[in-house]
């Protein structure tokens, strides 16, 4: 396997650039290697799905102990508690949208916007696991979608 795919594949499993960052790397991969595009696409948003299962773990038992270590607890009150003003801002002006308003949360490709902010979003609000599970991963599709059109798009307009 090439340094490319990896590189990626590690891209999509991090905080911030997800699949925005590697899901590009990887078509760019797939069309320099003659792989169908189908399957790296395929593989990036699985991928990244299955980071969702990870965060929720990390969330819901590592959390805690990390909490003793003055670091991470420093960490977590400084920027969890401000995002947390602004999910609660969100949430009361979009609460009857629910699902819809997490599905479109994580579509939007943004860095921040991606399976990590939309699990962050769903546990501090103690939203319904399976739902948010199911809408995180429909978000993280229609990004997928929306990103694999527009680099294919932008890999055409300049080659």
């Amino acid at each position: 396997m090439d340094f490319k795919i990896i590189y990626s594949l590690i891209l999509t499993i991090l905080p911030i650039s997800e699949l925005r960052g590697g899901l590009p790397l990887a078509i760019i991969y797939a069309i320099e290697n003659n792989i169908p595009i189908i399957f790296i696409f395929s593989l990036v948003i699985l991928l990244n799905i299955l980071v969702i299962f990870f965060i929720f773990y990390f969330l819901d038992n590592i959390h805690k102990a990390f909490m003793k270590f003055k670091i991470y607890n420093k960490f977590y009150n400084k920027y969890i508690e401000k995002f947390q003003k602004k999910v609660d801002k969100f949430e009361k002006k979009y609460s009857n949208l629910g699902f819809l308003a997490l599905v479109l949360f994580v579509a939007v490709p943004l860095p921040v916007t991606g399976a990590w902010s939309g699990c962050l979003v769903s546990w501090i609000l103690e939203l319904d696991r399976k739902k948010s599970i199911l809408a995180i991963s429909l978000g993280v599709f229609i990004a997928g979608i929306i990103i694999l059109l527009g680099t294919l798009g932008f890999l055409h307009l300049f080659s």
